[in-house]
């Protein structure tokens, strides 16, 4: 069983059963493969801000595991949303690192769901000057908050 047409036929018929005609491209991506939708109804697979793209990523993947627990994470996205959005989220979160570097002031982010966070936490986690901190719980939106990192103890 490939993962990836097994994510393609559950994609199609969460639109199908949702009534919205849709091609889905496959692509492979730096971070694994993605289901590129190109529609005509694209607004309304996008959803307000991309949550309702969020919402079908997250349950292609839920169904997915559940048929094949070990497969790798899928990407979803339509009409290149996510890309565009994506990009312009990690020059954000490069520009709050800096100012939080330059002030000391510690940051906390908007709401993000899980995947936005990985995000965050994977472009700042080579810097040896910023942490990050997602809160615990069960939430499905949380802060992280960007800080300054404490300096090392120097030897004595």
């Amino acid at each position: 069983m490939n993962p990836v047409e097994t994510a393609v036929k559950i994609l199609d018929t969460m639109l199908g059963h949702l009534a919205l005609s849709a091609t889905i491209e496959v692509q492979e991506t730096h971070d694994g493969p993605c289901l590129q939708i190109h529609s005509a109804d694209s607004k309304a697979i996008i959803g307000r801000d991309g949550e309702r793209l969020d919402d079908l990523q997250y349950l292609v993947n839920r169904i997915l595991r559940r048929q094949i627990p070990k497969a790798e994470r899928i990407k979803v996205d339509c009409e290149h949303f996510r890309t565009i959005r994506e990009d312009q989220m990690a020059s954000e979160i490069k520009e709050i690192a800096e100012r939080v570097k330059l002030t000391g002031n510690p940051y906390q982010m908007r709401p993000l769901n899980a995947y936005y966070r990985r995000m965050v936490h994977h472009i700042l986690g080579e810097d040896p000057l910023i942490k990050t901190h997602s809160p615990d719980g069960e939430e499905r939106l949380k802060r992280i908050t960007i800080s300054a990192a404490s300096p090392a103890p120097s030897p004595s």
